[in-house]
């Protein structure tokens, strides 16, 4: 794993000519690429997503055996432990709105369950003081392809 190093200059350069050349003191941002996997038996689900600061979007992709399959993307952010995203997908000919949150483990991401409620076309928790993280899915970091 490479490490970045980077500095941050608040002085402004003279070149011979005796032009200023501005610099660009802002913190640098850095994104974070991450893949997780779901499989159990013929179920599996995939998770790839990107952080940058706070902000996560990428794909989460469920395949429940003779089940419909769901494929969409999320977008969202990480505060702590927890990812809260929305997941728009496409089921049965239709795009949705799902909420989802995960709670981070070491190297898990496990979806937490809840009662959920139907808002402006939205589906979403209806208390999210009370969801369950012991039922969902646990999904597995793996290496990104």
């Amino acid at each position: 794993m490479g490490t970045l190093f980077t500095a941050c200059q608040n002085e402004t350069p003279k070149q011979n000519s005796g032009e200023e050349i501005a610099i660009d003191t802002n913190a640098v941002t850095i994104s974070n690429i991450e893949c997780y996997a779901y499989i159990n038996n013929k179920d599996t689900a995939t998770l790839n997503f990107t952080t940058t600061n706070d902000t996560v979007v990428g794909e989460l992709n469920y395949n429940f055996y003779e089940k419909d399959s769901n494929k969409g993307i999320i977008e969202g952010e990480m505060k702590s432990d927890t990812l809260t995203l929305n997941y728009i997908f496409n089921s049965e000919g239709r795009e949705s709105v799902r909420q989802v949150v995960m709670l981070k483990k070491a190297n898990q991401l496990i979806e937490a369950t809840g009662e959920m409620e139907d808002k402006n076309g939205k589906f979403v928790f209806k208390n999210l003081s009370n969801l369950n993280f012991g039922q969902g899915i646990i999904f597995s970091k793996i290496d990104c392809n």
